[in-house]
Protein backbone atom coordinates (compact mmCIF):
# COMPACT_ATOMS: atom_id res chain seq x y z
CA UNK A 1 0.00 0.00 0.00
CA UNK A 2 1.00 3.93 -0.57
CA UNK A 3 2.14 5.59 2.31
CA UNK A 4 2.81 9.34 2.88
CA UNK A 5 4.67 10.47 6.02
CA UNK A 6 5.74 13.64 6.71
CA UNK A 7 8.56 15.01 8.87
CA UNK A 8 9.41 17.99 10.67
CA UNK A 9 12.73 17.83 9.20
CA UNK A 10 14.34 18.27 12.66
CA UNK A 11 12.90 15.06 14.13
CA UNK A 12 13.14 12.10 11.96
CA UNK A 13 11.48 9.72 14.47
CA UNK A 14 8.72 11.06 14.83
CA UNK A 15 6.30 11.92 11.84
CA UNK A 16 3.87 14.83 11.77
CA UNK A 17 1.17 12.95 9.81
CA UNK A 18 0.96 9.75 7.90
CA UNK A 19 -1.34 8.93 5.18
CA UNK A 20 -2.34 5.44 3.25
CA UNK A 21 -5.09 6.88 1.29
CA UNK A 22 -4.26 7.43 -1.61
CA UNK A 23 -6.56 10.74 -2.25
CA UNK A 24 -5.26 11.67 0.94
CA UNK A 25 -1.47 11.55 -0.02
CA UNK A 26 -2.24 13.03 -3.79
CA UNK A 27 -3.66 16.01 -1.85
CA UNK A 28 -1.27 16.66 0.81
CA UNK A 29 1.77 16.25 -1.93
CA UNK A 30 -0.48 18.89 -4.30
CA UNK A 31 -0.16 21.33 -1.70
CA UNK A 32 3.42 21.32 -2.22
CA UNK A 33 3.42 20.81 -6.52
CA UNK A 34 4.36 17.07 -6.97
CA UNK A 35 1.76 15.24 -8.76
CA UNK A 36 0.96 12.03 -7.34
CA UNK A 37 -1.27 9.47 -9.94
CA UNK A 38 -2.51 6.57 -9.64
CA UNK A 39 -2.92 4.39 -13.01
CA UNK A 40 -4.05 1.06 -13.20
CA UNK A 41 -1.06 -1.44 -13.82
CA UNK A 42 -3.77 -3.33 -16.54
CA UNK A 43 0.12 -5.07 -18.06
CA UNK A 44 1.99 -6.32 -15.22
CA UNK A 45 5.68 -7.00 -16.04
CA UNK A 46 8.09 -9.00 -14.57
CA UNK A 47 11.30 -7.48 -13.49
CA UNK A 48 13.61 -8.63 -16.49
CA UNK A 49 11.09 -7.23 -19.53
CA UNK A 50 12.94 -5.50 -21.99
CA UNK A 51 12.99 -1.49 -21.70
CA UNK A 52 10.94 -1.81 -25.06
CA UNK A 53 8.49 -4.48 -24.03
CA UNK A 54 7.45 -2.25 -21.05
CA UNK A 55 7.64 0.86 -23.32
CA UNK A 56 5.40 -0.54 -25.41
CA UNK A 57 2.96 -1.75 -22.67
CA UNK A 58 1.96 1.89 -21.70
CA UNK A 59 2.68 3.49 -24.69
CA UNK A 60 -0.51 5.52 -24.53
CA UNK A 61 0.13 7.21 -21.13
CA UNK A 62 3.52 7.78 -22.19
CA UNK A 63 2.49 9.70 -25.46
CA UNK A 64 0.15 11.27 -23.05
CA UNK A 65 2.17 12.89 -20.22
CA UNK A 66 5.26 13.46 -23.49
CA UNK A 67 2.70 15.86 -25.05
CA UNK A 68 0.55 17.45 -22.09
CA UNK A 69 4.29 18.54 -20.11
CA UNK A 70 7.17 18.05 -23.36
CA UNK A 71 9.27 15.47 -21.98
CA UNK A 72 11.44 14.25 -24.65
CA UNK A 73 12.50 10.82 -23.74
CA UNK A 74 11.49 7.67 -21.65
CA UNK A 75 12.98 4.88 -20.35
CA UNK A 76 12.60 1.53 -17.91
CA UNK A 77 14.55 1.18 -14.71
CA UNK A 78 13.94 -2.40 -13.69
CA UNK A 79 15.88 -3.90 -10.32
CA UNK A 80 15.43 -7.25 -8.53
CA UNK A 81 17.11 -8.70 -4.97
CA UNK A 82 19.73 -10.55 -7.11
CA UNK A 83 20.96 -7.77 -9.34
CA UNK A 84 24.81 -8.12 -9.07
CA UNK A 85 24.71 -3.49 -8.87
CA UNK A 86 22.29 -3.16 -6.73
CA UNK A 87 24.43 -2.36 -3.82
CA UNK A 88 25.99 0.10 -5.57
CA UNK A 89 22.89 1.83 -7.48
CA UNK A 90 20.78 1.78 -4.46
CA UNK A 91 24.04 4.22 -3.10
CA UNK A 92 23.66 6.94 -6.14
CA UNK A 93 20.11 7.84 -5.16
CA UNK A 94 20.90 8.09 -1.42
CA UNK A 95 22.17 11.64 -0.94
CA UNK A 96 19.95 14.68 -0.85
CA UNK A 97 19.79 15.99 -4.55
CA UNK A 98 17.96 17.95 -7.24
CA UNK A 99 17.92 18.10 -10.83
CA UNK A 100 17.12 20.75 -13.15
CA UNK A 101 14.16 19.09 -14.42
CA UNK A 102 10.96 16.94 -13.17
CA UNK A 103 11.37 13.89 -12.11
CA UNK A 104 8.76 11.76 -13.21
CA UNK A 105 8.57 7.74 -11.94
CA UNK A 106 6.05 5.68 -12.87
CA UNK A 107 6.13 2.03 -11.02
CA UNK A 108 4.91 -0.82 -13.55
CA UNK A 109 5.94 -3.42 -10.54
CA UNK A 110 7.39 -3.21 -7.13
CA UNK A 111 7.71 -0.11 -5.15
CA UNK A 112 10.26 2.57 -3.91
CA UNK A 113 10.57 5.37 -1.41
CA UNK A 114 10.98 9.01 -2.48
CA UNK A 115 11.38 11.57 0.48
CA UNK A 116 11.39 15.01 -0.57
CA UNK A 117 12.76 17.67 1.55
CA UNK A 118 10.38 20.69 0.57
CA UNK A 119 11.26 23.69 3.01
CA UNK A 120 11.05 22.68 6.79
CA UNK A 121 9.39 19.30 5.77
CA UNK A 122 11.03 16.31 4.62
CA UNK A 123 8.23 13.98 2.93
CA UNK A 124 8.18 10.65 2.63
CA UNK A 125 6.36 8.81 0.23
CA UNK A 126 5.88 5.01 -0.18
CA UNK A 127 5.79 4.27 -4.11
CA UNK A 128 4.06 1.09 -5.40
CA UNK A 129 2.72 -0.88 -8.28
CA UNK A 130 0.54 1.80 -10.49
CA UNK A 131 1.87 5.31 -8.66
CA UNK A 132 3.35 8.27 -10.81
CA UNK A 133 5.45 10.47 -9.07
CA UNK A 134 6.50 13.63 -10.35
CA UNK A 135 8.87 15.89 -8.60
CA UNK A 136 9.17 18.95 -9.61
CA UNK A 137 12.92 20.56 -11.44
CA UNK A 138 14.51 22.09 -7.74
CA UNK A 139 13.14 20.00 -5.45
CA UNK A 140 15.47 18.16 -2.93
CA UNK A 141 14.92 15.05 -2.08
CA UNK A 142 16.63 11.01 -2.69
CA UNK A 143 15.29 7.87 -3.80
CA UNK A 144 15.34 4.19 -1.92
CA UNK A 145 15.03 1.32 -3.28
CA UNK A 146 16.23 -0.85 0.26
CA UNK A 147 19.13 -3.10 0.19
CA UNK A 148 16.88 -6.23 -1.57
CA UNK A 149 15.06 -3.85 -4.21
CA UNK A 150 12.09 -4.77 -6.78
CA UNK A 151 10.96 -2.45 -9.33
CA UNK A 152 9.97 -1.66 -12.69
CA UNK A 153 9.43 2.10 -13.57
CA UNK A 154 8.74 4.42 -16.58
CA UNK A 155 11.33 7.51 -16.37
CA UNK A 156 10.54 10.23 -18.31
CA UNK A 157 12.73 13.20 -18.78
CA UNK A 158 13.04 16.76 -20.54
CA UNK A 159 16.83 16.51 -21.15
CA UNK A 160 17.58 13.46 -23.38
CA UNK A 161 20.51 12.67 -21.77
CA UNK A 162 18.47 11.59 -18.99
CA UNK A 163 19.53 11.72 -14.88
CA UNK A 164 21.66 14.27 -14.23
CA UNK A 165 21.76 15.35 -9.95
CA UNK A 166 22.97 18.42 -8.39
CA UNK A 167 24.08 17.10 -5.13
CA UNK A 168 23.37 19.47 -2.30
CA UNK A 169 26.28 17.78 0.21
CA UNK A 170 24.10 18.01 2.82
CA UNK A 171 23.26 14.72 5.51
CA UNK A 172 20.01 14.62 5.75
CA UNK A 173 19.39 11.70 3.94
CA UNK A 174 21.11 10.00 6.72
CA UNK A 175 18.65 11.06 9.08
CA UNK A 176 15.81 9.85 8.18
CA UNK A 177 14.48 6.14 7.99
CA UNK A 178 15.14 4.08 4.85
CA UNK A 179 13.13 1.54 2.67
CA UNK A 180 12.52 -2.08 4.25
CA UNK A 181 12.51 -4.67 2.44
CA UNK A 182 8.94 -4.51 0.70
CA UNK A 183 6.44 -7.50 1.15
CA UNK A 184 5.41 -7.53 -2.91
CA UNK A 185 9.27 -7.89 -3.20
CA UNK A 186 10.35 -11.74 -4.60
CA UNK A 187 12.88 -13.18 -5.92
CA UNK A 188 12.70 -13.45 -10.00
Amino acid sequence: MSRLRIFDETRPAAPLSEHADHAAIAAELARVGVRFEQWNASQPIAPGASQDEVIAAYRADIDRLMHAEGYQSVDVVSLTPDHPDRAALRQKFLSEHTHSEDEVRFFVAGAGQFTLHIQDKVYDVLCEQGDLIGVPDGTRHWFDMSESPYFVAIRLFTNKEGWVANFTGQDIAERFPRMTPHASAVAA
